[in-house]
């Protein structure tokens, strides 16, 4: 269904190749642009084009060969699209300019429908690539990477995407930014096989952004993993969520989300694999939660969601609640906490399992109990509290513990 993306120039019959170049009849790419018709190619050969801000005003492909450089020399926003249709690939794009105000970056599309940015390096920008209002917009195998940020006010987004339909975001490198991927009031979004690392803020953040999928995407190492915030109709599967650690950091913040599946992913090595805080009416499976100081924590205003068949295996802690009604379904998951038997052998504990302990609850009000992990004391009031619960609630309960993980 994309194939529109790069057969819109064969439409014109007329088009023409306009080579740009040190040994070619234009020097420079705002001159070849000038000269060029709708559906024209523009070849730009190996070179550093310091040409200040570029405006693309027809729908033409502005090819690199040899990965020609654009310098933004540090004042201006790079490549402005204000056509549609229009392909750059094969450039190593730098520099940019930044303003706070005007979100200056490397490339910025203004109401630009059916485009394609692809095969691109991104270096040293503000903001990598700005969309505002774009529609079937494809952004596809670029390496965005930016040093300059020492505070999450100091840089832009890598992918920053606002009021926008239908934008597929394909096989990107995104490091250093504030957010690897941002997106807002964005719909109907296929975001796959990403990796966003060591971003300052979030390696991917979404608000008020319906009906997307995010599929086989990294978030490795971001300062506060991935915020999911008031949304609905969401899928992240097949994703993983790894090494985000630090005080208050998690994999996955789900906030006011609803009617959504996160289903087959992997939260390792996290401080908190997913913090649920309002999240209602989601379905949890095939999900495996390792090495995570926090598999889950939900909030007490979290209700109607389903955990089915999850792997919880090393956490320090499985789960943990700020309240005592539980209002959520965990069913058939394994827990290697679990300690019962299978006597009738149909994979499936005889004694339903606890996964909030004690020592959960404790660390949840008194952080300082912390001090106390791993001591004769925790594993004793554990015990007890799993013979004669008097602090945790009782529904909080796996009726139907796996005695075996998901294989997935």
């Amino acid at each position: 269904m994309w194939r529109f993306f790069l057969i819109f120039l064969p439409l014109f019959s007329f088009a023409k190749v306009i080579k740009v170049g040190k040994n070619e009849t234009f020097k420079s790419i705002k001159a070849a642009i000038a000269s060029a018709k709708s559906g024209d190619t523009i070849m730009v050969y190996k070179g550093i084009y310091k040409e200040g801000n570029i405006n693309l005003t027809k729908p033409i492909a502005l090819i690199g060969v040899g990965m020609p450089v654009l310098d933004g020399e540090n004042k201006y926003e790079i490549l402005s699209f204000r056509a549609n249709k229009i392909l750059v690939q094969g450039f190593k794009i730098i520099n940019s300019g930044q303003d706070v105000v005007k979100n200056l970056g490397a490339i910025r599309l203004y109401d630009s429908q059916f485009s394609t940015i692809q095969n691109n390096i991104f270096e040293n920008n503000y903001f990598g690539i700005f969309i505002q209002r774009g529609y079937k917009c494809l952004i596809k195998n670029n390496k965005i990477i930016t040093k300059r940020g020492i505070s999450q006010e100091s840089v832009g987004d890598g992918i920053h995407a606002w009021v926008s339909d239908e934008i597929w975001i394909f096989n990107n490198y995104l490091e250093g930014n504030k957010d690897g991927i941002y997106l807002e009031r964005t719909t109907n979004t296929f975001v796959a096989n990403n990796y966003s690392k060591n971003n300052l803020r979030y390696g991917l953040h979404f608000m008020f952004a319906d009906d997307n999928v995010y599929r086989n995407n990294t978030f490795d190492g971001n300062n506060a993993g991935v915020a999911v915030m008031y949304s609905r109709n969401i899928e992240m599967s097949e994703n993983r969520f790894i090494n985000n650690w630090g005080d208050g950091t998690y994999g996955l913040l789900l906030k006011d989300i609803s009617f959504s599946k996160i289903k087959n992913n992997r939260f390792e090595n996290n401080t908190t694999g997913i913090l649920l805080d309002g999240a209602t009416k989601i379905d949890f499976y095939k999900n495996h939660f390792a090495n995570n100081g926090w598999a889950l924590k939900i909030n007490a205003n979290c209700m109607e969601n389903r955990l089915t068949n999850n792997n919880f295996d090393n956490n320090i802690f499985d789960v943990s609640t700020n309240g005592t009604m539980v209002l959520n379904d965990f069913k058939k998951n394994y827990w290697d906490k679990y300690d019962g038997y299978d006597l009738d052998k149909d994979g499936i504990g005889d004694v339903p399992f606890h996964p909030l302990s004690v020592y959960s609850v404790l660390s949840e009000n008194y952080p300082s109990v912390m001090l106390l992990f791993k001591s004769f004391l925790i594993d004793l009031l554990d015990k007890t509290e799993k013979v004669v619960p008097s602090l945790t609630p009782e529904s909080f309960v796996d009726e139907k513990p796996l005695m075996k993980p998901v294989v997935f």
